[in-house]
């Protein structure tokens, strides 16, 4: 057996799971960033100006050049013929270059210099795109929010790109071995930088007691910057792959436009497409406006707590809980030992009470948010081992569905009924986000993990682009029209506003989100039915989304390769 088996560094578990700590790491560094203005968007209507329309004009900007230059689907063509270890590079590159542009929309030295001046005076109606209503400018958007945009753009090519460079690295390294948990790990540790930019990008703005919005988008450059350092390390250890296996980066059979339309014409594929779109669109818009929401509609206080709570030391506590939480939950998930698991599973419920707690004694909503992602991070690597296992992928897509039916509807009818009661409104808040948190932990668990049985190995890059850019889509559009519609079923305070009636600050946290809530729920609704039709085809057509993904041969060379180790 010794002369016969070729061990490669995809055969042995600790170097398969370093490589996905290389690209989840990077993940986790450009999920700060995607979100790093979400949490101080009362701060940008204060000091810069931007009402909830620029706000999600900008906001929704991330995914234009994506959408509607079609760079994802060339981003796809590149990852096909280029391989997985250089789009990897080139994504962190452009993510970089985009952040840094961003950066500097929002410095004090761009405020009335000649290009903030030109940025006024221009982009105010774009030939074609101003007629289609999909210009990701409009005349009277404040320089600092149109300059900020193109940055966001740039960089929303950049973590595209890269977010379909890393799930082709899993396949590349996983296929047929514990792909979805896998992929539900990377994405695990890819939210925590929800909860990281949650708890830090305040921090960062408002560190020494002076306002400054880009500094906490300096923050999110650093992180950039070190993203693509972990990819430029995952690029050589691909590399040694590729020669231990003989594998190149660029494929024997060149990519066909043809290959394009294999994918198109797949009813799974679209099913599968359609519901990535309604799920994230669900999840990454409200995202960006979540900590407002919960500002709008929670009754806290942060000027009446103690002085300790409002320490940049209490932020630092509560970001170890968190670490404290995950850890724990990782331990669970990846540890056979039970006398592992218990304590580990315990350890974690309790730093998680303790995070809780410590959301509510700061009555910040930026921290009561951060939990979001902690439910998701204990069980989604629970669920990808059970998908590997076990299947029943689509099962979990109508779950996950249902879930985030509940959560929305919550949001906009039962939270604000506890309005003027700050405890009870705060539990609602916790439960209600660790559940929706739940309910996104279904998608990287069942649904990526799906996509390698719908289309060849060839041009799996290319499906994932697409598949990316119909997610894009929802991406653009919903962060852009929950604005518009918060400022239309907001009329009162858009006019308080505009008559000085009412400062800015006293705007930003005034909204009602009953009705951008209730669009929200209704994507989870049209989810619910489109995983219900994804099962029925399933069943019919037997395409094994409800089968397991690991393979009884594959079971069987990961102990061959274990016997060769020893």
């Amino acid at each position: 057996m010794e002369e016969t088996l070729k061990v490669t560094l995809r055969d042995k578990a600790w170097a398969r799971w370093t490589a996905l700590g290389l690209l989840a790491f990077a993940m986790f560094c450009s999920y700060i960033f995607m979100d790093i203005l979400s949490p101080i968007k009362d701060l940008l209507q204060s000091t810069r100006g931007w009402d909830s329309t620029a706000f999600g004009t900008m906001q929704g900007s991330e995914t234009f050049l994506n959408v509607f230059i079609f760079f994802l689907i060339f981003a796809g063509i590149i990852l096909d013929k280029m391989g997985v270890r250089f789009t990897a590079v080139l994504s962190g590159a452009v993510m970089l270059v985009g952040a840094s542009i961003n950066w500097y929309a929002l410095t004090d030295q761009f405020l009335g210099s000649s290009l903030a001046v030109w940025f006024t005076e221009h982009l105010n109606y774009i030939p074609g795109f101003d007629e289609l209503g999909i210009s990701p400018f409009y005349e009277g958007m404040p320089a600092s929010a149109k300059f900020s945009a193109i940055g966001f753009m740039i960089f929303g090519c950049g973590v595209e790109m890269a977010g379909i460079t890393v799930s082709r690295g899993i396949v590349k390294w996983f296929k047929g071995r514990e792909m979805a948990m896998a992929m539900g790990s990377e994405m695990a540790l890819a939210r925590l930088g929800v909860g990281t930019c949650m708890i830090f990008s305040p921090l960062v703005a408002n560190f020494g007691g002076d306002i400054s919005v880009s500094r906490s988008v300096a923050f999110g450059v650093v992180l950039l910057l070190i993203a693509l350092i972990m990819f430029i390390v995952y690029f050589f250890m691909d590399k040694k792959l590729d020669a231990q296996t003989g594998e190149g980066e660029e494929k024997d059979e060149p990519f066909k436009i043809s290959d394009i339309g294999k994918i198109l014409s797949s009813w799974a594929f679209w099913l599968v497409a359609l519901l990535c779109v309604l799920y994230y669109s669900a999840i990454f818009p409200f995202q960006k406006y979540a900590v407002n929401m919960l500002q709008c509609n929670l009754t806290l206080d942060p000027e009446g707590v103690g002085e300790f709570w409002q320490s940049d030391l209490a932020t630092y506590i509560q970001y170890v809980i968190m670490l404290i939480v995950a850890i724990g939950s990782f331990a669970f998930s990846f540890s056979k030992d039970k006398k592992i698991k218990l304590p580990a599973v315990s350890v974690a419920i309790v730093a998680l009470v303790i995070y809780c707690v410590m959301g509510y004694m700061r009555q910040s909503a930026a921290a009561i948010f951060a939990v979001f992602p902690l439910l998701a991070v204990g069980i989604t690597p629970i669920l990808g081992n059970y998908v590997d296992y076990k299947g029943k992928a689509a099962s979990m897509l109508i779950f996950g569905s249902l879930l985030l039916i509940l959560c929305h509807l919550t949001f906009a009818f039962v939270l604000p009924m506890f309005k003027g009661n700050a405890v009870g409104g705060v539990v609602v808040a916790y439960i209600t986000i660790l559940v929706l948190g739940a309910s996104f932990s279904l998608v990287p668990a069942s649904l990526w993990p799906s996509v390698p049985k719908l289309v060849d190995a060839k041009i799996i890059g290319s499906a994932y682009a697409l598949i990316f850019w119909i997610q894009n889509i929802g991406l653009w559009l919903f962060p852009l029209l929950i604005g518009k519609v918060l400022d239309a079923t907001n009329t009162d305070i858009v006019d308080d506003l505009n008559a000085g009636l009412m400062t800015a600050e006293e705007a930003a946290v005034s909204y009602n989100y009953t009705w951008p809530l209730v669009m929200l729920a209704c994507l989870g609704v049209a989810a619910l039915i489109l995983g219900l039709v994804l099962k029925g085809v399933d069943a019919k057509r037997h395409i094994g989304l409800e089968l397991p993904n690991i393979t009884p041969s594959a079971e069987v060379e990961e102990s061959e390769v274990e016997a060769v180790e020893e």
